[in-house]
């Protein structure tokens, strides 16, 4: 695994917590997360298929995500306490559109027992960093529930905008919800950028 951030991927250290791409051993460490943050977690995602809780079910999908990294389609970020070595969270960038769009979307999750630290709004900050940095985003996109309140205050903290409200937007926890859009803008976009 890299040590360093690059055009490969994210690993940056900071305030006691790592930030790094997810990898095909990753499948335990990810499932426990699920696991034991399942209930809190549904009211505010997708349904998702038994497979999503195993470890059998990550080790499938992290091929998936890993091959995903190393063509630049998308990225999924774990959060990482140095200390204990837990994870804290997920980052993930999706539908990443390179010339002449330069955008994706960004989603995330923290765990029940890391919420009001702090934690996801400065891993969110470093992650959006990295996206505008090394993989050359000129826009990153973000929503949420109106009623997500804690959501809401994240991305106004890291800069993300209000940008409008999309009716039946997702289907989260089976239903349809409403959505507030925002976005976050790389105001030092270049067409160029030096390779890293």
């Amino acid at each position: 695994m890299q040590k360093r951030s690059s055009s490969l991927g994210v690993y940056e250290r900071f305030d006691g917590l790592l930030l790094r791409c997810a990898e095909p051993q990753d499948a335990e460490r990810i499932s426990h997360y699920f696991q034991s943050n399942r209930e809190y977690l549904q009211p505010w995602e997708p349904r998702r298929e038994e497979a999503f809780y195993t470890q059998f079910g990550w080790s499938k999908k992290l091929i998936k995500l890993h091959e995903l990294h190393k063509m630049g389609l998308a990225y999924y970020f774990l959060i990482i306490d140095e200390q204990t070595d837990t994870m804290l969270g997920t980052i993930s960038f999706s539908n990443l559109t390179r010339f002449p769009f330069h955008a994706c979307n960004v989603g995330y999750s923290l765990a029940k027992n890391t919420q009001g630290r702090g934690v996801m709004s400065r891993a969110l900050q470093v992650a959006c960093q990295y996206m505008f940095h090394y993989q050359n985003m000129h826009r990153i996109t973000a929503s949420y529930m109106p009623h997500n309140e804690k959501s809401a205050k994240v991305l106004k903290r890291v800069g993300f905008s209000i940008e409008g409200e999309a009716k039946d937007y997702l289907l989260i926890d089976g239903e349809w919800r409403d959505h507030v859009l925002t976005s976050l803008i790389n105001l030092e976009w270049q067409a160029n950028p030096n390779k890293h």
